[in-house]
């Protein structure tokens, strides 16, 4: 299954656009987690640190699977026994519509997945995918299978560990930036607010009001003496 997708600038290794929250199933940690990562391999991509067009990366019992476009790379998670000609199948679906747009819009963003109209292409491209057996999907895999070949595979440990060999600081998050400027974009967050927030303002208004009534109570005892 196709989990987490991410967009980001080659130019500087920004993340720009991300599979829309609400069709995630995992939970937040898993989220925050994986797609830490995908940052990282992001940013070994735009530093020049992985070389290749496109690659598949293993992590956990997940894979990662990139493809370079025009000042863009395109970052999927899917499960390890998705099949990775579909993945990438789908990243090229993304590129397509990522060449629509125009490259001084894409190059204008100064905040980590700002660029959110984005996030629906990916989540309507998403959804053509989480099916395998669909006939389209089924026609993918029985085309030519002689690119498939070509597609180097890594370990994400040996990405990191690389990293931290260079000195590159593996510990700052976009997504930490990002949730700290806008925490309540979290999905969540925007839930409970809007559940507890008249709440809690009836019950504000209800204490003072009855905290007026016991002064005015105690006022007009007083005056009577």
């Amino acid at each position: 299954m196709v989990r987490l997708t991410l967009v980001g600038r080659l130019r500087d290794g920004m993340p720009l656009s991300q599979t829309p929250g609400h069709l995630i199933e995992d939970n937040e940690v898993f989220l925050a987690s994986y797609r830490q990562k995908a940052e990282i391999v992001l940013r070994e991509i735009s530093t020049g640190a992985l070389t290749k067009p496109k690659m598949t990366i293993l992590v956990d019992h997940r894979c990662f699977h990139y493809l370079i476009g025009d000042g863009t790379c395109c970052i999927t998670l899917c499960d390890a026994w998705y099949p990775r000609k579909l993945a990438f199948h789908y990243l090229q679906d993304l590129h397509e519509e990522l060449e629509k747009v125009d490259n001084r819009f894409i190059e204008s963003f100064l905040e980590p997945y700002a660029f959110k109209r984005f996030d629906y292409v990916i989540g309507n491209i998403r959804n053509r995918y989480l099916d395998t057996r669909t006939q389209a999907n089924l026609y993918k895999l029985n085309s030519d299978c002689r690119n498939d070949v070509d597609i180097p595979t890594e370990e994400f440990s040996n990405i990191l560990r690389n990293c931290q060999t260079s000195g590159t600081d593996v510990g700052t998050s976009a997504t930490i930036t990002h949730a700290q400027a806008t925490i309540w974009s979290s999905h969540l967050l925007e839930v409970i607010a809007l559940k507890w927030t008249p709440i809690t303002i009836l019950v504000m208004v209800a204490a003072i009001l009855l905290w007026t009534g016991v002064v005015l109570n105690e006022y007009n005892t007083l005056t009577a003496w």
